[in-house]
Formats: C-alpha cells, structure tokens, sequence
C-alpha cells in the first residue's frame, strides 16, 4: 500500500511520519504526477485557504476529484476537511468538494482557543486488539472547523458532549476536525489505512 499526503502546506510532515511507524510506504504529493499508482491521499491541516488556491494552481484539483471517483481513499484533517467539503457556508475559496457535509471555519475560536479532548469513537473498535476495551482518543484542536450537518449517505464517527460533529466517514472519504497526527494513538490511522481503504461495504453484507 501506497498513502500520499498532499505536501503543499501545513502538517504533512507529521502524517507521513506516522504512516512510516505503521509499515506503510508514505510519499509527498506536490504536483498531479505525485498521485499515479497511490491507493489513497491524506489532506493534512494548516490553512484551508492557501491549500485550496496551490491545489488550484498546480492543478491538483481535477486529479483529486477523479482518484475520489475511483473509490481511492482520501482523508482530510482539521484544513483537509474545510477542503473536502462541499459545503463551507458559502465562503469563497477553491475546495475538492466531494463530501457531503456542512462545514463552519474556526468553529472554535482563534489559535489561542486550541484544545484537546478525549472523544468516543466506537468506529475505532475495528483497530482495538481483541480483548482490550475501546479506549477514548485524545484529540487535538487547532483552530478547528466543525461539521455543522451532514448528507444521509455521511456516517457520523464522533460528536463533541455538545453534539458538534468532529469525525465522519462517507465511503472512501474521511474527515475529521481534530489532528491524530499530533499524538501518539495511531489508531485513527490505521483506521483509514484497515477499514476505509477497503472495498465498501453496505449494511447487509452485500459488496459493492
């Protein structure tokens, strides 16, 4: 398996460190030419804004959309999610805008309102070893956006205590707000790599 992560600002450095520790062969994606033979594409955090408009200019946007038609798996953290979605409440900026979901920019506050917290993510029982209770994940909000809605073919994954929307899964698509790359728990990580990699599969068992 072979995971890009779009390199043209913000924390793809850490995703690719994190992908290394998981055995994976991890790469750089600069220019359309990067994404030939991936099987999937992190969207990593910085500013949603300046990653949109180099997408643009290198000319990354058209290719994305398409590795996204072919069922490849694409996973959009903090400014990674603003950019996948579809919906960002009709502020201007180029996006992929391949997920069905509402996002608020700086939901939270300005960078002096970062926080961590520790969410319930039952998704994540697919990566806990047998035996072993789902442990909560520790996670951390920069400057974070929010999901404010969701389509109905968008799987909620985890909500903050007040219900704000922070992780969701459409397909071969996931978005969380928060940075996993940030701590040491790899397991939303492996998630992407073990369950949304994967051919879907729908509820009555029944491929694709």
């Amino acid at each position: 398996m072979k995971i890009g992560v779009l390199a043209l600002q913000g924390d793809f450095r850490e995703h690719i460190e994190v992908l290394r520790r998981l055995g994976v062969e991890a790469c750089e994606v600069r220019l359309p030419r990067d994404l030939d033979g991936l099987d999937g594409l992190i969207i990593p955090g910085g500013e949603s804004t300046t990653i949109g408009k180099l997408a643009e200019r290198y000319g990354l946007v058209k290719p994305i959309r398409a590795m996204i038609a072919q069922k490849k798996p694409v996973w959009g953290t903090c400014a990674g999610m603003i950019v996948l979605a579809r919906d960002i409440g009709g502020l201007n900026q180029p996006l992929i805008g391949a997920m069905d979901i509402t996002v608020q920019r700086n939901a939270f506050g300005r960078q002096v309102d970062s926080f961590e917290t520790e969410l319930t993510v039952p998704a994540l029982a697919s990566v806990t070893p047998p035996g072993q209770p789902l442990r909560p994940f520790t996670a951390v909000f920069i400057r974070a956006p929010a999901i404010r809605a969701v389509g109905p073919e968008v799987e909620v994954l985890a909500t903050l205590d007040d219900g704000t929307i922070v992780a969701a899964r459409q397909g071969n698509l996931l978005a969380t707000a928060f940075h996993p790359e940030l701590t040491d728990d790899l397991r939303f990580h492996q998630y992407f790599l073990t369950q949304v990699a994967l051919p879907s599969t729908p509820r009555n068992g029944q491929n694709t």
